[in-house]
């Protein structure tokens, strides 16, 4: 049975495993184990409320129960910026026109920005490609609407999630490669790794401080301004169907788009409800699959069942009841997994 928790330090030996699958590019995600840990310890004292609203990060695990397996993490970040800059490029335009030549050329232009300061953020998701099946990426990377839902007052009106834009097998990014390399004067995977170690300084120290025209990086760098890579196209498009939209914001590394919405307005967040639950044997027959978390703050579960999204009580297993650390009588949060599609 797979389940989402908080994470806890016995988990620090599956994540370094993860963190050695991503093949690079997931900066929150490095293969250290001094970071990882430090990782850990920032989520545990957020859930015990001993940090500021600037420092605190809650980081979730996939745990298959059965075996222990870690199979997957995800994390939110409360407000981002509100202690280091948080940059990104704004897509924009410049305008050069003369009447008297008759000339009129509007250009794309990247804008060195901190728009999206004391956003809260998703990040950090990574499923390991070996349990990447039967709704597991969609339950890792939804279940962080549940915990958001049930806990709002925790967060801000505005919800952003960067995406990791086009990178090859061997580190290599276009983007990169035409502009911050010739500012920073290193490669992508040693960057990559200083700013997700935390050594950030360097950002601001070395990045270009004007607008930069688009026309002047290479064909193959404005062409995946805004674009993610391919392991990271579904993750777009779930997020997008709860509501995220690309708003020309993009990352200051590889170009990759940050979506946003108004956390309000995230379908899963939105359309979430509280039922009772009983214990029992669910009723036969086709039921889409829901999100079904718990309200414990710091003992939050969440697990996909098969069951009627509009039920008045929900009926679960002994086993279900157990993973989701709940009894009959109890509350949970419930939600459609996916938004029903409309038909003509």
């Amino acid at each position: 049975m797979m389940v989402i928790r908080p994470v806890e330090r016995g988990d620090l030996a599956g994540l370094m495993l993860l963190a050695g699958k991503t093949g690079g590019g997931l900066t929150s995600l490095p293969a250290d184990e001094k970071t990882l840990s430090a990782r850990i310890e920032r989520a545990l004292h957020t859930w015990q409320g001993t940090l500021p609203k600037s420092e605190q990060g809650y980081v979730f695990v996939l745990e298959d129960t059965e075996t222990g397996t870690v199979a997957g993490i995800c994390a939110i970040e409360v407000a981002v910026g509100l202690n280091d800059p948080w940059y990104n490029y704004r897509v924009g335009t410049m305008v050069h026109a003369s009447k008297e030549l008759n000339v009129y050329n509007a250009l794309p232009t990247l804008f060195l920005c901190n728009d999206h300061t004391g956003a809260s953020e998703l990040c950090t998701l990574f499923l390991d490609p070996a349990w990447r099946k039967e709704g597991n990426g969609y339950l890792l990377s939804k279940s962080r609407f549940m915990f958001m839902a049930a806990f709002r007052d925790r967060f801000n009106e505005k919800v952003v999630a960067e995406m990791r834009g086009v990178i090859d097998d061997k580190g290599y990014s276009p983007f990169w490669e035409s502009l911050g390399e010739r500012f920073f004067s290193m490669e992508f995977s040693r960057a990559d790794y200083l700013c997700g170690t935390g050594q950030k300084a360097f950002i601001a120290e070395l990045m270009p401080k004007h607008p930069i025209y688009t026309h002047f990086l290479s064909p193959e760098a404005q062409a995946v301004i805004g674009e993610v890579h391919p392991q990271t196209a579904p993750a777009r498009a779930v997020l997008e169907k709860e509501g995220f939209r690309y708003r020309n914001y993009v990352d200051i590394f590889d170009g990759g788009p940050t979506l946003e919405c108004d956390i309000d307005r995230v379908r899963a967040i939105r359309k979430s409800r509280l039922v009772g639950v009983s214990e029992g044997q669910p009723a036969p027959g086709e039921w889409p699959a829901c999100l079904v978390a718990n309200e414990h703050y710091d003992n939050f579960r969440a697990m996909l069942v098969h069951t009627n999204p509009k039920c008045e009580r929900l009926v679960l297993t002994p086993a279900q009841l157990d993973a989701l650390k709940c009894n009959a009588g109890d509350t949970v949060r419930l939600v459609r997994l996916c938004p029903e599609e409309k038909t003509a």
